[in-house]
């Protein structure tokens, strides 16, 4: 008879999901995670007052009614929405593209003028797209492309757009309504207190060990339980076996600020290559008059490659990764006791909501 039902490696929101259930279903479980906290990258930290999003912004967004029902089980919700605003040396764009953004962009005041303009630069490129230029220019026009996608997107993935395959930007959303609400889902917010103590919450009731870090102690720690479930790098998991998936990984700058409002807006995005950070982040705007009044905690986002040793943030789905990635699902698929779930034990882009969803379906 095993210690445990479950192993669940990883203390993020796919594995505090999954913990949560099963624990309330009578299941044993222990949840582990190498970090010295709980909640993965939506780790907030609470400074001069403020719940600081360490591992970068995350705004809770879903259309899905059961999953909004669910996390609000865990947590209270404010109407918090998000509304970046984009600088492009000095010059200030509404995001996400909409009738704001076109008006500030050419002075056109109507959906018929932005049309005629965009309609015109789109043809710049006839047929199919061959890469990320192409494919933004058929999308948003040379204008747009130059000032608002060109250079964030080379300093994001490190590479000239038009080294970049076109399925990137595939889905670039265009408004031709004055909406600087950067999700279209009806249910959006963020925590009241953080997603820390939201996820403390889930994991109420379920052992959690920090500092513990699986692959180093796979064998005694897959000796205690009937089943793992595993979030980490899929990867990793097999020894990068066929060879290491690639991922795009982030570096932050975190600085408390002896003013009340630094930038005022939650997110502002520097679209210029020569600015070497692609965004600042002022963390007092998730949640409304709170903190210090006299300081404000800010943090500059850098877009970085990964490599061995580096936190990885997002997959990169090409062709040649996504082939990689479909050898070492097939090994998964062999696997009679592990459950691989989240972005890195699936290696896909998920939202958070996402997440919730695959780890409830799992369960159910």
């Amino acid at each position: 008879m095993k210690t445990y039902d479950y192993l669940i490696v990883g203390a993020g929101l796919f594995g505090a999901v999954f913990a949560e259930r099963m624990t309330k279903a009578g299941r044993r479980c222990l949840v582990i995670d190498r970090r010295a906290h709980i909640a993965g990258n939506l780790y907030t930290q609470e400074m001069e007052g403020i719940q600081v999003h360490v591992y970068g912004p995350h705004i809770f967004h879903t259309a899905d009614a059961e999953v909004w029902q669910y996390v609000q089980r865990f947590a209270d919700f404010n109407h918090f929405r998000y509304e970046p605003v984009a600088n492009y040396k000095g010059e200030l764009y509404n995001l996400p593209f909409n009738m704001n953004t076109f008006h500030q962009m050419w002075g056109v005041n109507t959906p018929e003028e932005a049309l005629k303009i965009l309609e015109a630069q789109r043809e710049e490129f006839t047929g199919e797209p061959h890469n990320l230029e192409e494919q933004a220019i058929r999308l948003i026009g040379r204008d747009v492309y130059e000032k608002l996608v060109k250079g964030y997107t080379q300093k994001q993935w490190g590479r000239p757009c038009d080294q970049l395959p076109a399925f990137i930007i595939r889905r670039l959303p265009v408004r031709m309504r004055y909406d600087n609400n950067y999700f279209d889902d009806p249910y959006q917010g963020i925590p009241v207190g953080g997603y820390t103590r939201m996820i403390e919450k889930m994991l109420d009731g379920t052992e959690v060990r920090l500092n513990c870090n699986y692959l180093e102690h796979r064998t005694e720690l897959d000796g205690l339980a009937e089943k793992v479930v595993y979030t980490g790098p899929i990867d990793a998991y097999y020894n990068y076996q066929y060879g290491p998936l690639e991922y795009r990984s982030l570096r932050f700058e975190t600085e408390v600020l002896n003013c009340g409002n630094y930038q005022g807006v939650a997110g502002m995005n520097f679209t210029d290559v020569e600015t070497p950070f692609t965004r600042v982040i002022e963390h007092k705007h998730f949640e409304f008059g709170v903190g210090n009044l006299g300081k404000t905690v800010i943090t500059r986002e850098y877009s970085c490659e990964w490599k061995a040793g580096v936190e990885p943030y997002y997959p990169v789905n090409d062709e040649r990764n996504q082939d990689l990635y479909e050898k070492y699902r097939a090994l998964a698929a062999s696997e009679s006791r592990v459950i691989f779930g989240g972005r890195l034990g699936e290696y896909r882009y998920y939202n958070m909501d996402q997440v919730i969803r695959r780890a409830l379906d799992v369960c159910w």
